[in-house]
């Protein structure tokens, strides 16, 4: 009797999960979007149940995407909301570096959704799955009101996608940090601190690796004064020229970032694979069905893998030349936009026009520094 009831008790269970699946599901095809307002920083719930802006907690969501975009790390982001006080957004003092990451990538402060992120893999367990395309996702467009402007949004993707975990990986302990490379040995300099016990104590930049070979590099040391003059000398000679770099720029573009012959390739290989996979399955069905000789099947079989594997390659290869050409393109476009809000020189040194238009800086000796700019422009400064 126990299992009887246990059983009826498990499909009431299971037909009220799959009917409130079926709403939800239904919900989501239809564009509707829901968000848990109690844990989700700078949205509120209205009055008839819409998405409306919490003013005074998107101050905060601002505030992260203008620290990033200025070179801060999510990890310094999140030390400094820390020791600033600000609750996050499950109510906590302390912040952690993935929920700076979660909002720093979450669509929805620019206005749209993506919805069906994870699903439900159990009505029991009620365990939850990142949706890999088991089922169906939307993108929901202007769905609400944004908190960041879309422009600012991408430009912050752009700019996780170019800080790669490489070993010359961005740091944001220092608005210098990984930003000054030695021109003789092409390694970064790093922040240096001298006679740290006394009243002279200075912070200096030198080649991290100065001393490491027999022959120490000759390049020379630079406080932060120097190095902010450098920058200052060199941005006030691309703004002297910024007219000559936009139509260079639009001069090379056409023949720089036109992706058409890569995506014809890439839709080609993409039918290629799908064709070749196809031919694979029924292969493998043919065999299970059919008394094949095992050798000819083999033989066939392998050709037909090493022929997917060889087009799948190909695209891997050619979705990454496109990704890589459109991250350039946007890089130089972000430059010349920022350059363009810039006066016609400035007087002193400014953290978000060194953000904006600098690359790195290469020190080859104390009078030969030059600066890269973002759209590839070279300056001695």
């Amino acid at each position: 009797m126990l299992t009887i009831m246990s059983s009826l008790a498990q499909e009431e269970a299971r037909s009220i999960s799959e009917n409130c699946t079926w709403g939800q599901r239904k919900r989501i095809a239809d564009g509707k979007v829901s968000i848990p307002f109690g844990h989700f920083l700078g949205f509120k719930r209205g009055p008839s149940g819409e998405i409306l802006v919490d003013e005074e907690q998107a101050v905060t969501v601002r505030r992260i995407y203008s620290m990033f975009l200025q070179g801060m790390t999510p990890c310094g982001i999140a030390k400094q909301l820390t020791t600033d006080g600000i609750k996050s957004p499950g109510g906590k003092d302390k912040w952690s570096q993935s929920t700076v990451k979660s909002i720093l990538q979450n669509e929805k402060y620019k206005g749209d959704a993506l919805l069906q992120k994870t699903f439900t893999t159990d009505f029991l367990t009620k365990k939850q799955k990142i949706n890999e395309g088991e089922v169906p996702q939307f993108y929901v467009e202007n769905s609400h009101e944004a908190i960041v402007d879309p422009a600012v949004f991408d430009m912050v993707q752009r700019e996780i996608a170019r800080r790669n975990p490489g070993r010359n990986r961005h740091s944001g302990v220092h608005i210098f940090s990984g930003k000054i490379k030695c021109g003789q040995c092409g390694s970064w300099y790093g922040s240096k601190v001298w006679h740290s016990n006394s009243k002279y104590r200075r912070i200096i930049w030198q080649c991290n690796h100065k001393y490491d070979n027999d022959e120490k590099c000759t390049t020379p040391h630079l406080t932060d004064g120097e190095i902010e003059q450098f920058c200052v000398s060199a941005i006030n000679k691309l703004l002297e020229r910024r007219d000559s770099v936009r139509a260079d720029y639009e001069e090379v573009k056409p023949m720089l970032f036109d992706t058409a012959a890569l995506e014809t390739e890439q839709e080609e290989l993409r039918e290629e694979t799908q064709l070749v996979a196809d031919l694979v399955q029924q292969c493998i069905r043919e065999n299970a069905s059919v008394a094949l000789d095992q050798n000819e099947y083999q033989k066939r079989y392998d050709a037909l893998v090493a022929r997917y594997n060889k087009a799948n390659d190909r695209l891997e290869a050619v979705t990454a030349e496109i990704t890589d050409k459109e991250l350039r393109k946007a890089t130089i476009e972000d430059c010349l936009a920022a350059m363009e809000n810039l006066p016609t020189a400035l007087d002193a040194f400014d953290e978000t026009a060194f953000h904006s238009l600098v690359d790195y800086i290469t020190v080859y000796s104390a009078d030969d520094v030059r600066v890269t700019f973002k759209d590839g422009t070279e300056i001695q400064a």
